[in-house]
């Protein structure tokens, strides 16, 4: 098993309950981690025998760029697309971090954290 990593990935989105929000938007980071077999990967050192981390980007930056309420909706969205687009993932971990939130307070962000195994 390996580990793919996509850290701090840098969207602006129009996530939110407030009207505000799903018109003004505001900054978000999304980290990502997948697990997959990359032993074919390793030793072959070929794109088409591991997880393309371009994909996983597209991935979660289509489902980042179509408006929500909730940030568990955004997250379960780019999870449901995951899985769907690499079946060969064993695992993904997920955090979406919304910064700068509307809360009434100095708050730096708030972040929505899920997971899934096969």
């Amino acid at each position: 098993m390996g580990t793919i990593l996509l850290e701090g990935m840098e969207f602006f989105s129009y996530h939110g309950c407030f009207k505000e929000e799903q018109l003004i938007g505001t900054k978000f980071t999304v980290d990502l981690a997948v697990e997959a077999d990359m032993q074919v990967a390793e030793v072959s050192d070929r794109l088409v025998e591991t997880v393309d981390y371009v994909g996983l980007y597209k991935a979660v930056k289509k489902q980042m760029d179509t408006k929500a309420y909730l940030l568990e909706h955004v997250a379960w969205r780019i999870m449901e697309s995951l899985k769907t687009s690499f079946p060969e993932l064993s695992s993904i971990e997920l955090k979406i971090n919304k910064i700068n939130p509307p809360i009434g307070g100095k708050v730096h962000q708030v972040c929505y954290a899920t997971s899934w195994r096969k």
